[in-house]
């Protein structure tokens, strides 16, 4: 009790000391919301809690003073070109051609700017910091077994929609941010449960968690994370200072993970190809736990030993040797017995570049999905992406805007919204001067997050170095996904790297300690004042003066502080509050039409620049013959967004219905020059020309099945 109680005290002072944590501590609370529920992805879900970061962020900027000549240098660099890349992104709404996504780019852009600043402005102690990353990483680790439970006790159809294809997509609903989000808090939490500064039992804890986060995210069968791992693991040993520390703590990690992944990599291979077995699901989920428990007891009891200090400095110093024996050794194994299994490097290169290239027909579907190689389509995303680039080198194409791109020139069967790549993104969407922006604002925090590693202080240190690791797992891992659009992933990697910034030492924290200066006596004030020229008159005091600028020009901060939060709220409350409305009229249309499109015309009004609320309008008419109605819908809808091929499809249909036939053929036209690779589009023009009437009831039909192909 007394240690605790120790402890408790501590962490108050260091709360006091460091009272912006308290809004940072309910920003996590909120990540981990979104955690539970599709990783923040749907508009719905990120834009309401967007301002409640803006709010946080209001609330600490009015309640702790931000000293900004304290605030290093590169942190202000960081803050600058994130600000100045999310103006871009809004200003992109006036060259882009789907100008509803692009401004649900740029609030997305915002929301990571809002995040930045909450936990990078302020200054953090090691102490507040450990508790903000534990508490959220802790949280992560609860919520992955909870996830290990639901899954246990599912069965049937709801087991099969947890692992479609025998990859876990719960709670995010996409496997490969399954996988990254237990896998960014397991660099933390492994990082973390290495430090001696924290107490025993929560090392314990930590390192067990690291376990079972891996063995959770091995379920998503994401071969991204599984080459995103490596180059993990060469950052962090090369990167980060502790090697040995981080070494002797991955040792337990890394077996205790091993031991397990065989039954947990069998339940996918079976869910793929057989049918359910529970026993199969059980023992995996038993093994994973089991691994976790005995990882975290063997973590915690070094630990414990470690606090009892029972060494001298000398059998430390060679045990730290034997450490590093150890670690050289292992590397040499390693690099020994990877070439041994992938045989000529300059072969498998090219066999995985073909793999690559080739697209899933290419994949090798005899064994597991994570050697099955490099199989997909996005070769041909990014082939698309770096087109447009290439088109438009300087601002690119638009926040967002890839899809229309990507229907018009791709070649694959998918129907991408984004090109699966962060770096890609950057490009494609805000070109050279975007990607320079980014580059500048990433490289300051990286440089500040450098320098809080150096801290005097290890915990302040070991907390930095686990947030940056997080972050940069994210970073990793999404150079080859669109992990940029998971608001819950993307918050939480900025708010990770906001707190590796705000450890960074401040600026002038170095003259704190020195003395005051002494004041003058009598005699040097009268030699002082001798030296002051005579007066023509009185001179008005220049504190006052001084004082009522000072007042003026904080008026005049305060007042447009105001309006950019009052525009920044509307901004992301609009197509928030528009989105809400199009939900209502999709669940009330089938038994009160009027009503729903009084919604729509609501939600169009709230989110003039997206096309949703018309096109759904639209849809809603031809379902009740209403033709004239529908056509009026998909015009507007065309007038919002010319480059939508399904809106100029149904009215060329709605056209031949009618007996248009001219106008029919251009609509048709133009749907199919917008999407080429669409049959539906093809054979509605091929008809059209030979002189018969499309049925839209037949169209729509098809149009629904291959939707529900498609999920």
């Amino acid at each position: 009790m007394i240690i605790v109680g120790a402890m408790t005290a501590k962490l108050s002072a260091s709360l006091r000391a460091s009272p912006a944590t308290v809004p940072a501590l309910v920003a996590l609370a909120l990540f981990v919301v979104w955690a539970t529920s599709q990783a923040g992805y749907p508009v719905t879900h990120w834009a309401p809690g967007a301002l409640v970061v803006l709010v946080l962020l209001a609330i600490a900027l009015g309640a702790v003073r931000v000293r900004i000549a304290e605030v290093p240098r590169a942190v202000l660099i960081a803050l600058a070109a994130l600000a100045a890349y999310t103006a871009l992104s809004y200003l992109s709404i006036l060259w882009a051609a789907n100008t509803g996504d692009a401004w649900e780019g740029a609030n997305r852009t915002l929301l990571y700017l809002l995040v930045f600043a909450l936990f990078a402005l302020w200054r953090q102690r090691g102490r507040s910091a450990a508790l903000m990353l534990c508490l959220w990483t802790i949280a992560l680790i609860a919520l992955a077994a909870f996830t290990a439970f639901h899954l246990s006790a599912a069965s049937g159809a709801h087991l099969q929609s947890m692992l479609p294809g025998g990859r876990l997509d719960y709670p995010t609903g996409y496997p490969n941010a399954n996988a990254a989000q237990w896998l960014m808090a397991f660099w933390p939490a492994l990082l973390l449960a290495r430090s001696e500064q924290l107490p025993w039992g929560i090392r314990g804890l930590l390192a067990g968690g690291a376990v079972l986060l891996a063995e959770v995210a091995l379920l998503s069968q994401s071969r991204g994370s599984i080459y995103a791992t490596p180059v993990m693991v060469v950052l962090v040993f090369a990167l980060l200072p502790g090697r040995i520390r981080t070494f002797a703590l991955l040792i337990p990690v890394v077996a205790g993970v091993a031991v397990a992944a065989p039954a947990v990599l069998h339940v996918g291979d079976r869910l793929e190809h057989e049918a359910v077995v529970p026993a199969t699901l059980h023992t995996a989920i038993a093994s994973m736990f089991a691994a976790a428990l005995a990882v975290g007891l063997v973590v915690a009891l070094g630990a414990y030993i470690e606090s009892l200090r029972p060494f001298s400095r000398k059998t430390r110093k060679r045990i730290h040797a034997g450490i590093r024996a150890v670690a050289l050794l292992t590397l040499v194994v390693s690099v020994i017995g990877g070439l041994a299994v992938a045989g000529n490097p300059i072969t498998r290169i090219e066999k995985s570049w073909h793999s690559f290239k080739g697209g899933y027909s290419s994949d090798n579907t005899s064994g597991s999905r994570l050697v099955s190689g490099l199989g997909s389509n996005r070769y041909d995303f990014y082939r698309v992406a770096l087109d447009e680039f290439k088109a438009h080198p300087l601002l690119g194409i638009g926040a967002d805007n890839f899809q229309q791109q990507y229907l018009a020139q791709g070649r694959s069967d998918e129907t991408p919204h984004y090109p699966h790549s962060i770096e890609l993104r950057t490009l494609s969407q805000t070109g050279l001067i975007g990607a320079l922006i980014a580059l500048i604002g990433l490289g300051g925090a990286l440089l500040a997050a450098a320098r809080a590693l150096r801290r005097a202080k290890p915990l302040a240190g070991d907390v930095a170095a686990a947030a940056l690791a997080g972050f940069g797992y994210w970073a990793v891992h999404g150079s080859f996904d669109w992990f940029w659009e998971f608001a819950g992933l993307g918050a939480a990697a900025f708010a990770l790297l906001g707190i590796a910034c705000a450890l960074a030492p401040r600026r002038g924290a170095s003259t704190r300690g020195a003395s005051p200066p002494v004041a003058p006596d009598n005699a040097q004030r009268a030699a002082d004042a001798e030296q002051v020229p005579e007066a023509a008159g009185p001179d008005p005091d220049p504190a006052v003066g001084s004082a009522g600028a000072g007042r003026h020009s904080r008026r005049l901060a305060l007042g447009a502080g105001l309006l950019v939060a009052l525009a920044a709220a509307v901004s992301l409350a609009a197509p928030w509050l528009s989105q809400l409305e199009v939900q209502n009229a999709a669940r009330i249309w089938t038994s009160k039409p009027q009503a729903a499109y009084a919604r729509l015309r609501d939600a169009a009004q709230l989110n003039p620049l997206s096309d949703e609320a018309d096109l759904l309008a639209g849809s809603i008419a031809l379902r009740y013959g209403e033709l004239s109605h529908a056509q009026q819908q998909f015009s507007l809808a065309l007038g919002r967004d010319p480059g939508d091929a399904y809106a100029a499809l149904e009215r060329g249909a709605i056209a031949s219905a009618k007996g248009q036939r001219a106008l029919a053929l251009d609509l048709l036209g133009r749907a199919l020059q917008l999407e080429p690779r669409e049959p539906l589009a093809r054979e509605a023009l091929m008809l059209v020309r030979e002189g018969h009437r499309l049925s839209i009831e037949e169209l729509n039909r098809l149009i629904l099945l291959k939707a529900q192909q498609l999920e």
